[in-house]
Parts: C-alpha cells; structure tokens; sequence
C-alpha cells in the first residue's frame, strides 16, 4: 500500500513538473512570437521608409532639373526681351526718321499768306500781282531752308514733308502729298529754336524776300510744335537692298 502512495505521489510530482515545464515553454514561445513579431514589423516599417526616401530623392531630382530647365528658360526669354525692346526702339527710330510717327518738341512755326490788300493799283506795272500770292516754289524755299538749319521733322498744314513728297501748285491751290490746300499755310518744323529762327530772319532770307515780294510771311518760336504723321504710302521703285 504504501509503495502504491509513493508511486502515486511521485506520478503527481512529476505531472505538475510537466505541467511547470509545459506552461513555462508556452510563455517563452509566446514572447518569442512577440518579439520575432516587432522585429518583423520594424523591418516591415524600415524598407517602407527606404522606399520612400528613394521616392524623395528621384523627386528632388527631377525637381532639380525641372528647376535648371526653368532657369535657362528664363535666361532665354531674358535675352529675348531685351532683343525685342531693342527691336522696338529701332523700330520706332525708323518710323519717326521716315514721319509715320506723329512728333512733338521744340522748334518753328513759319506762316505764309496770300496778301489779299495787294491791289494791281499798288503794284509796279512790271511787276506781276502773283507776287503776292504764295506758290509751291515758296514753300519749297522755306522747308529747304528749314533743312539746312538742322530741322529734324517738318510739316504744312498737316502734311507731312518725306523725301517722296510733292509739292504742286494751280493757280492759289497749292497740292502736297496728293492733298490741296489753300493758304495760310503753317510750315511747322522740329529743332533748335535758335537756329531755326536765325535762319529764318537772316537778312537777304527767302523770308524776307516773300515779304519785299508783296505776301505775307513770319516766324515763331514755340516749345510745343507739332508735327503730323505722313498717311500716305512709302514705296521704293527703283532702290534694291545690295545682297
């Protein structure tokens, strides 16, 4: 009986060493599975953000060369903006030298009149009663006076003077540029205001001589003159650009 409780009780022993040995080998495992679990994750976690970062980086490059590409962009429509503006200058240059750009400044202002007083009875017989009317040949006179002082734009009663102006005259009909006009005729003219105006009043002028003539002619000065644009067509005929 005795030797059946000893087996009996070292049977028990054993079973709850078992049982000892079995729940600590759970425990162990289970933290194992905790720990094999976080290292997973971390690495999970880790190559996502590896990932990531090479994304940013292919990023910041494109953005960077993106960002070169703008730049030498930029630089071009710099140039080119400054090429344009240059362009424009000229372009407005040329425009004001050949009168299709209506002018403003400092200069003269030459009137010329028929005198319409002048009567045949006061007139010297050899002398013509035309005498006292303006003609073509007068204006032509003054504007190429005004030209030699240095006049930069020049205008009559709002025709403009180009190098392919005409300058006609019918009777007291005076034609410039294809349009007629009657006197006064005011020949407004852009320059110095000294020299124009000394070249007007010299004594034995063709100012002068208008006036000894029997019409009427005067000049002024004036800080605000001025000058039309030319409307009609410029054409080269017969100039051909040397290649």
């Amino acid at each position: 009986m005795e030797n059946k409780s000893k087996i009996a009780v070292t049977i028990g022993a054993m079973c709850m060493l078992l049982t000892c040995a079995i729940l600590i080998q759970l425990t162990t495992i289970r933290e194992a599975t905790k720990i094999v679990g976080t290292s997973y994750a971390q690495q999970g976690l880790k190559e996502e953000v590896l990932l990531w970062k090479a994304n940013y980086e292919n990023l910041y490059k494109e953005w960077e060369k993106a960002e070169e590409k703008l730049e030498k962009t930029r630089q071009v429509a710099t140039t080119d903006n400054k090429r344009a503006k240059e362009l424009e200058k000229e372009l407005i240059n040329t425009n004001k030298l050949l009168g299709l750009t209506e002018l403003t400044g400092s200069g003269v202002i030459v009137t010329l009149a028929d005198n319409a007083e002048t009567k045949t009875k006061d007139i010297d017989i050899d002398v013509d009663i035309r005498s006292s009317l303006i003609h073509e040949s007068d204006i032509i006179s003054i504007i190429n006076e005004l030209n030699n002082a240095g006049a930069e734009a020049i205008s009559v009663n709002g025709q403009r003077v180009v190098s392919t102006t005409s300058i006609t005259c019918v009777g007291t009909v005076v034609t410039i540029n294809g349009v007629k006009l009657s006197s006064p005729f005011k020949i407004s003219a852009i320059g110095s205001p000294e020299g124009l105006l000394g070249a007007m009043n010299r004594p034995g002028g063709y100012l002068e001589n208008i006036n000894k003539d029997g019409a009427i002619g005067y000049v002024n000065k004036s800080d605000n003159v001025t000058v039309a644009k030319y409307n009609g067509a410029l054409t080269a005929k017969y100039m051909k650009t040397i290649k």
